[in-house]
């Protein structure tokens, strides 16, 4: 976009005709032609060092649709940009130092940081359990909702308790009745990380869970918290193939609790379909949760979040955070899309936020997305959920005392009577 700007008097002389313009730059030898910029429009080199900064920086330019249209392309810069992907392949990728080499204070950083900017060009991992047939099912019936859960190998009661309360698979009807929709629940899940300590071998109650509810996904990459934006690659390019027509997705944590039937209820009652041509689509731009805005990295490096600033320069873009999102299939086919060329951030809500920032999408923010959770007075008050649709954090055991009186609480006197009777 080019913008010119004109400043004029409130009383502006009498301008003597005949009168035009000319740009400042360099001048033409006739004057009657606009003088050419005495500078490049755009940037050719980036001035921030950080590494993240300048790998995004290639790719950014290599996408810009103004600048691909010129014909421009930054292969003859990749070096500045220390240019470096994974072969694309399934197996296993080794780590690689290059990367490591353009921060100067790589040997000082935490063992997270190091290992994932050894690992950060790797993007395609095998997949060790797979779900191909999960979308259909016996009812051959595209999903209304997918659930899709981060977990961990070991944490079988959180996984169990989402199953029997909010995360149960099927025909769910929303609270305020009518249509049933399809539900589905995914479980994502890496493999354990044996460098954080010994760690008993689960692999015949992982298999023996995946036969049983067959809602298990699992990728031969170590789970850590900074590979947990993987799991969102992984499930995008798992999404696309077997699961593409899916209406929503809810992506979060497993020490959340969801009221479900309410978000059923906020889908109908949201405009979450456009007109294109003569045909309603679902919207490609819909995303919502607890948006935070304007958050700068953490630069303390005792801390879970830690960024160094040798990584990341700047504030991060909007994400929704705190451990749950909701956004279309057809928004989710396009993160795919795009996911090819953001470049991988250790922390997954942030790289959430970078993709939709290359997507032009700005996330809703919505009240009842709890990320922080209740006031500690209200938390053991049923009634104090009415209008809540995520809170975070909650034990397996607390999900199921919730899932209990919210039932009970819904049903009897009605709902209404019965928000009374508990909060007066």
């Amino acid at each position: 976009m080019v913008s010119v700007f004109v400043a004029i008097n409130y009383s502006p002389p009498l301008p003597q005709l005949p009168l035009h313009f000319i740009a400042t730059g360099a001048s033409t030898n006739s004057g009657a032609l606009a003088s050419h910029p005495v500078r490049p429009f755009w940037n050719l080199r980036l001035d921030d060092g950080a590494l993240w900064n300048r790998l995004q920086h290639t790719w950014d330019r290599e996408h810009n649709p103004i600048l691909r249209g010129n014909g421009t392309s930054s292969k003859g810069q990749s070096h500045d940009a220390i240019h470096l992907q994974d072969t694309g392949k399934t197996g296993a990728c080794k780590q690689d130092a290059a990367w490591a080499s353009h921060l100067h204070d790589f040997n000082t950083l935490p063992d997270q940081m190091k290992d994932f900017v050894l690992s950060m060009h790797c993007r395609h991992y095998a997949i060790l359990v797979d779900q191909p047939n999960l979308c259909a099912g016996q009812e051959s019936t595209t999903p209304f909702l997918l659930m899709a859960i981060k977990s961990q190998v070991g944490n079988f009661e959180n996984r169990q308790a989402i199953r029997e309360t909010w995360g149960r698979s099927g025909w769910i009807q929303g609270d305020s009745g009518g249509r049933r929709w399809l539900v589905r629940t995914v479980f994502l899940l890496a493999r354990q990380d044996t460098e954080t300590g010994p760690h008993p071998d689960l692999s015949a109650l992982l298999k023996l869970e995946s036969s049983t509810h067959k809602d298990i996904l699992q990728w031969d990459f170590k789970d850590t918290f900074f590979n947990l934006t993987l799991k969102d690659v992984l499930f995008w390019n798992w999404l696309s193939k077997h699961c593409s027509h899916v209406h929503f997705i809810f992506k979060g944590d497993d020490d959340v609790f969801v009221r479900t039937k309410a978000l059923l209820d906020y889908f109908n009652h949201v405009g979450v379909q456009k007109t294109h041509g003569n045909k309603m689509k679902e919207r490609d731009d819909f995303v919502v949760g607890d948006v935070i805005a304007n958050a700068w990295p953490n630069r303390q490096p005792d801390t879970k979040y830690y960024i160094p600033e040798s990584f990341y320069k700047g504030t991060y873009p909007a994400y929704a955070g705190g451990g749950g999102v909701v956004y279309t299939g057809a928004l989710a086919l396009r993160l795919q899309e795009v996911s090819r060329w953001v470049s991988l951030f250790p922390i997954d809500d942030v790289y959430l936020g970078m993709c939709l920032q290359r997507l032009r999408v700005s996330p809703t923010h919505h009240s009842g997305f709890l990320t922080f959770d209740l006031p500690e007075d209200l938390r053991e008050k049923p009634c104090a959920y009415h209008n809540v649709l995520l809170v975070h954090k909650r034990t397996p055991k607390e999900m199921l005392t919730l899932w209990k009186e919210l039932q009970t609480l819904s049903s009897g006197l009605g709902l209404v009577g019965l928000i009374i009777a508990w909060c007066c």
